[in-house]
């Protein structure tokens, strides 16, 4: 009887620590995340992403990164309305952007825009399970049609 017991009350205490150990991975999207540009490997800003009421993730520029030879633009002169000649910081650059049900760490219906074509994407993400890397994928129509940055969690 008290083997019985032991067993039971050992099996319940590991099926609470794998839960416990499931969610530890989750991992948060919300936070300052350095983006890095995928063509030339520099840093290009920092994006601050929030989660609103209704849990969407909105991402919005707060700081330019200085890299060699090139000198950011100050205004979004080519994005779509109502952004056009926006000041870069300060503008919303990801919307939309949902928990995928089915993916711990994946989001998922987002949009997202390129300030520098004025373009805007369907956009999905995917944070590593020890929250310091997004790999952000802008895409038009399906997912196969885009391409991938790596953006870094900023220290706190």
């Amino acid at each position: 009887m008290a083997t019985t017991r032991l067993k039971s009350l050992l099996r319940l205490t590991l099926m609470g620590l794998v839960l416990q150990g499931s969610a530890a991975f989750a991992a948060d999207l919300t936070g300052n995340w350095r983006t890095i540009d995928d063509k030339t490997g520099f840093a290009k800003s920092i994006v601050k992403i929030e989660k609103n009421s209704a849990g969407e993730y909105t991402g919005t520029i707060i700081r330019v990164v200085p890299r060699p030879d090139y000198t950011p633009q100050e205004l979004c002169t080519k994005c779509p309305a109502p952004n056009t000649n926006k000041p870069i910081i300060g503008l919303t650059v990801l919307s939309g952007l949902k928990d995928d049900p089915k993916k711990d760490n994946h989001f998922m219906n987002g949009s997202i825009l390129d300030p520098l074509s004025g373009k805007v994407y369907g956009a999905k993400a995917r944070v590593s399970e020890d929250g310091r890397r997004l790999t952000m994928r802008g895409y038009v129509g399906v997912s196969m049609l885009g391409r991938s940055q790596s953006w870094f969690r900023e220290e706190k």
